[in-house]
């Protein structure tokens, strides 16, 4: 019955001493330094090696997961596998029935919090549709680029050749060929 620690920063620059400070009395830890958006090498390798009975310790539970639907499968592996976690700034011990209660109760709060948001967002965006707001990036070219880009094409220009000259990507300079 192991304490494995977990510890993550999301950038180089920055430090994790006061994380591996708290996650001090763990028989192992595990530290990286990524954005929670990319891969985690150093967590995946912490869940493949927690062993039944194990508990798994972070400082917070933003250290752990990026998003709800992280934590829950996170919070799956570590059930399947009979692993206690504890959240050492949130007093989260999953080791007792009022710890798994207040686990998942912010985890139904964090899910909640992001539909509520993805509503808003939805109803801004639908509001600005009707006020007739466009949405996205602006195009990169003016219309009389456009214009030029399809005959240069038409005249046999390589779509390469067009990228490069129109600073697009591949798919942009087909969209702007395909729009006319």
């Amino acid at each position: 019955m192991a304490r494995v620690g977990y510890a993550r920063v999301s950038s180089v620059g920055q430090s994790l001493d006061v994380q591996m400070e708290k996650l001090g009395g763990c028989e192992k830890i595990y530290q990286e330094k990524a954005s929670a958006s990319g891969k985690r090498p150093e967590l995946d390798a912490c869940l493949d090696y927690i062993r039944e009975g194990d508990t798994l310790v972070v400082t917070r539970l933003d250290r752990l997961a990026r998003s709800t639907v992280d934590l829950c499968r996170i919070a799956e592996t570590l059930d399947r596998k009979c692993v206690n976690l504890q959240v050492i700034d949130q007093n989260i011990d999953t080791s007792d029935a009022t710890g798994r209660l207040l686990f998942n109760m912010l985890g139904a709060i964090a899910q909640f919090e992001t539909e509520i948001r993805a509503e808003r967002q939805a109803d801004g965006i639908r509001k600005a549709r009707e006020r007739g707001v466009r949405l996205g990036p602006a195009h990169k070219l003016a219309p009389e680029q456009i214009t030029t880009l399809r005959k240069r094409r038409q005249d046999g220009a390589l779509i390469k050749t067009l990228m490069q000259d129109y600073g697009l990507s591949k798919t942009s300079v087909y969209r702007y060929l395909k729009a006319a």
